[in-house]
């Protein structure tokens, strides 16, 4: 059998002049306009990519076992308006009061402490809209740490999009002390770090392997090192659609990440359990909005365990 790949090895299909185009449309001719024309787009994508089409339905049959080629298209067109609304989000022109906040303020009571935390977070809705509530926020100031090269090209994108946001992206393939410490220093300063726990690192060793939606998959462990190391709580952060808007969600998941040197495998995967089982939770809740157009449940070749 041919092994997965990573899915960082599948290329980004976010390329910036389609972020352009998207955000172009949208403004010269508003939302219903831009909804008819998507759905023609998103049906040629549709077809024309067996991998996506195999990888929505994979996942969608997890839920819904009786998903066919209607709900795999509309997961797929769901993603295509979210990219728009990830778009407005950032620039500030996405209607906040379509927005609804679920647990805020445990994280804002953490912000007044003077001690950050870090933000486990998915592939999932709009999670750039926390980074429009943060501005209307002081206390709440984001690193968002992400997996590719692409981090300095997109904090150009932000900028232009919105020169006064009070997110910056860091790039984390490597891991290094030199970067512990830079983040370390946020996280004293009262600062927030979101991370991805539903995508494997780009290298490394860091995943376990851990039951989700009725199969094992690999989890990365990075965001439960990096609390474990710099000694901050862990709240869960998720987005997903609700009514005309979305909800975003926050969960303090551990007041403290310890991780005994003895027992340091099965606490890292306990606490990636507690993430996979409140992401299965919501997604049994709104199953279209899960992001991961890849073979989620197959190890890629490159991919080491704990």
């Amino acid at each position: 059998m041919k092994p997965a790949r990573h899915w960082a090895a599948m290329g980004e299909n976010t390329f910036v002049a389609g972020i352009w185009l998207l955000f172009a449309v949208h403004r010269l001719l508003g939302r219903a306009v831009f909804r008819a024309l998507l759905w023609p787009v998103v049906l040629v994508y549709w077809l024309s990519n067996a991998g996506l089409r195999a990888h929505s339905l994979g996942y969608l049959r997890r839920l819904q076992p009786a998903a066919g080629w209607w709900q795999g298209l509309a997961h797929v067109r769901l993603f295509a308006e979210t990219m728009l609304d990830k778009l407005l989000a950032i620039a500030g022109r996405y209607p906040l009061a379509r927005v609804q906040s679920r647990g805020t303020d445990a994280v804002h009571a953490q912000a007044k402490t003077g001690q950050g935390a870090v933000l486990v977070t998915a592939h999932t809705g709009c999670l750039e809209l926390c980074q429009a509530l943060a501005e209307q926020a002081p206390d709440l100031k984001v690193n968002v740490l992400v997996h590719t090269k692409h981090a300095e090209s997109f904090n150009r994108i932000l900028a232009r999009l919105n020169p006064h946001r009070g997110v910056e992206l860091i790039e984390v393939s490597d891991l290094d002390m030199g970067l512990v410490l830079k983040l370390a220093e946020r996280v004293a300063a009262g600062e927030f770090l979101a991370i991805a726990g539903d995508r494997v690192p780009v290298r490394g060793s860091k995943t376990v392997r851990i039951p989700f939606l009725g199969g094992d998959a690999d989890f990365p462990v990075g965001p439960y090192l990096i609390a474990g190391l710099l000694g901050c709580p862990l709240f869960l952060m998720l987005s997903l659609h609700e009514g005309d808007g979305y909800a975003l969600e926050f969960e303090r998941l551990a007041d403290r990440v310890t991780l005994p040197r003895r027992a340091r495998e099965a606490a890292l995967a306990e606490h990636a359990r507690r993430f996979a089982d409140a992401l299965a939770a919501r997604l049994h809740r709104s199953p279209y909005d899960w992001f991961n157009f890849y073979a989620f449940w197959d190890r890629p070749d490159a991919t080491h365990h704990v």
